[in-house]
């Protein structure tokens, strides 16, 4: 059994990390591990999966089997780190431990980086300069942006706040919750393995698709949480702006939430589509090849900037439901369990 003593600072640790992520963010001067992991991932892709091309042996069989040794690896290496920091870090001093959870989990968690880039979007706009906005959200979407009008540019900026949600903030704190910054940094290299490699085309088909089917497995149960923690979120929302419809983001999400070919994905951009009456989804450009997306929400009214500050208060809220909710499970086990 895990003595009290840790468990309660394990979760000061999260609570601090999580404050610390809504403060600082993702400052870019900063060293992240997530850039050390896609630096990994890139090494292993040069050494199992290139040298396969040059010699003209590509096959489906060989470039899975590599692809499934490099994911491992990648697990393997990033919770062995992360092991080694906090089990150091709690032989020093209990306080030191949770110092060090603190920094994992705020560099586990995205919201305040998903705020910062996207509202850059929204500033931009704001100052009517269409090109800087286009640019502003290259940074957060893997769609071109090039030629997108300003409609176009504040659904792509909702639909990312939307989804990365779950990606970025929920299923991270979930998985940290459970186990502690091991865990949840496996699961932020889980989930940049797949941005990585995981794209159904020539080159990935078969090295990524066992890391986009690990990623699709490990955010099952957290983008569900998210939807249904959003939906409640979007209701609390509902009684101080009738900006957002908790009734409607309930109904869309039970008709749309299926409508992408992630089985993930769509879960909360359909709550956040019917929370703010809007229609996502559609025909997008990548590497100037146009992809197919079914339609999430209904088109009720004319987006406008001010919906990517909507989404961004609805992922907040969304995070608060949850974190109340983790926290107050996890501090009645253990007073159940000092009692």
């Amino acid at each position: 059994m895990v003595p009290i003593k840790i468990l309660i600072l394990h979760f000061a640790g999260l609570i601090l990390g999580i404050l610390l992520d809504l403060i600082i963010g993702d400052p870019h001067f900063m060293p992240h591990p997530v850039r050390f992991i896609g630096q990994l991932i890139r090494f292993l892709e040069g050494k199992l999966l290139d040298p396969l091309a040059e010699k003209g042996e590509r096959n489906r069989k060989r470039e899975s089997g590599n692809g499934i040794l490099a994911w491992f690896i990648v697990m393997l290496s990033v919770m062995t780190a992360c092991l080694i920091i906090v089990i150091t870090a709690y032989a020093v001093h209990g306080y030191l431990g949770a110092f060090a959870e603190a920094v994992l989990t705020f560099f586990i968690l995205a919201a305040g980086s998903l705020y910062r880039e996207s509202m850059a979007v929204y500033r931009e706009l704001g100052k009517h300069d269409i090109k800087a906005a286009r640019y502003a959200l290259s940074m957060i979407v893997g769609r071109d942006t090039d030629e997108l009008c300003e409609e176009d540019i504040i659904k792509a900026a909702v639909e990312t706040v939307a989804e990365n949600t779950s990606d970025g903030v929920i299923a991270p704190l979930i998985y940290t919750v459970l186990g502690g910054p091991v865990l949840g940094m496996m699961y932020k290299a889980v989930n940049t393995m797949d941005s990585m490699l995981g794209y159904k085309n020539k080159r990935y088909g078969y090295f990524g698709s066992f890391a986009a089917r690990a990623d699709d497995l490990f955010n099952l149960v957290p983008s569900r949480i998210s939807a249904l923690a959003m939906i409640a979120g979007s209701t609390v929302l509902s009684l101080f702006s009738k900006d957002y419809n908790g009734k409607n983001a309930y109904r869309i999400w039970i008709r749309d939430r299926k409508n992408h070919s992630s089985p993930n994905s769509a879960q909360t951009e359909s709550v956040c589509a019917g929370a703010l009456g809007l229609r996502l989804g559609g025909t997008h450009l990548y590497e100037g090849i146009p992809v197919e997306k079914p339609y999430i929400g209904d088109e009720t009214r004319t987006p406008e900037a001010a919906d990517i500050k909507r989404a961004n208060s609805l992922m907040f809220m969304t995070e608060a439901v949850v974190s109340v909710l983790l926290i107050s499970v996890s501090a009645a086990l253990i007073l159940r369990g000092s009692g």
